[in-house]
């Protein structure tokens, strides 16, 4: 898939969730890299590419990451920097690819027999976690919120029925009643962003999630592979709050619609951040950031 394509695709959500979004892009500059491509070519193509999508770190890491390999081998001999180059970036990719399956294996051990757990949004990941806790022989249950104005929650409670895991899908707004009357034991959700102060970017709804977790005293587990960190919040950067198209929500002439993608949910608030390397903590965060993100950090 050439670059143009693959960011037409992220920014219209065809591709979406935060690891595909990193995968595609990866998989689109290994193609220019296949193409001959040259660094300033790479570069202004993982311009194109970070236009996309504002708020999911993924994409520029991924993109980083890539054009970082590549600067490693620009002044050497193409005959021998591009294969090099190719296996490089290849062997990236397959780490992307397989570690959400990695999240699923150390995930899965914190699900136990009984739970209940409410979740919202699509994430790819506590779906993928919830999935290995059945396949286990682990029986729980799931309240998936439908997560407007896009549904996306729909797409979770198809999954885990598909799976054989017992969902029921909620509107939002009986999240906290719910949690409450329904014996929610734990909150499960992704991230398409995590800083190195522990706060973590997710679809728009997941703070109050947390809140009401904190209100009950439940645990909340947030489920996510490592390309999601962003190493730049380290340096006091911070990401866009994507603000969507009104016409998601509804249309109504003259009336002004607010339609942000994502909120941030507190630190404070978040008990357990679970990645490929293990579990972790938002006080520890940061820790794993500088480890795996050196070379961004330099």
């Amino acid at each position: 898939m050439s670059v143009k394509e693959a960011a037409a695709k992220i920014k219209s959500m065809e591709t979406r969730g935060a690891l595909k979004i990193a995968v595609a892009a990866a998989k689109a500059l290994e193609q220019e890299i296949m193409d001959g491509a040259s660094y300033d070519s790479l570069l202004a193509s993982g311009d194109i590419l970070r236009d996309a999508r504002p708020t999911a770190v993924s994409l520029p890491n991924a993109i980083n990451y890539v054009l970082h390999l590549a600067q490693e081998h620009e002044h050497d001999d193409p005959a021998v920097a591009r294969p090099m180059l190719l296996a490089d970036v290849s062997d990236y990719i397959s780490r992307l690819e397989t570690s959400k399956e990695k999240v699923a294996e150390i995930g899965s051990g914190l699900v136990e027999d009984g739970d209940v757990i409410l979740t919202i949004c699509n994430s790819d990941t506590v779906v993928s976690v919830l999935k290995r806790a059945h396949k286990q022989g682990k029986r729980f249950s799931v309240y998936a919120c439908e997560t407007r104005p896009r549904l996306q929650g729909h797409i979770t409670a198809r999954a885990l029925q598909a799976a054989g895991v017992d969902v029921t899908l909620i509107v939002d707004s009986a999240a906290y009643y719910t949690a409450k009357s329904k014996g929610v034991k734990k909150v499960m959700v992704g991230a398409d962003t995590v800083y190195g102060s522990g706060e973590v970017i997710n679809k728009i709804g997941t703070s109050q999630v947390a809140l009401i977790a904190k209100t009950l005293g439940l645990p909340v587990l947030v489920c996510t592979e490592s390309i999601k960190l962003s190493p730049y919040s380290l340096q006091g950067d911070s990401v866009e709050i994507e603000e969507r198209d009104s016409s998601e929500v509804a249309e109504l002439p003259g009336i002004r619609i607010f339609n942000p993608a994502f909120d941030i949910t507190r630190a404070e608030d978040i008990t357990t951040i679970i990645t490929e390397y293990g579990l972790t903590t938002p006080a520890e965060i940061s820790k794993l950031i500088e480890e795996k993100f050196a070379w961004a950090l330099k």
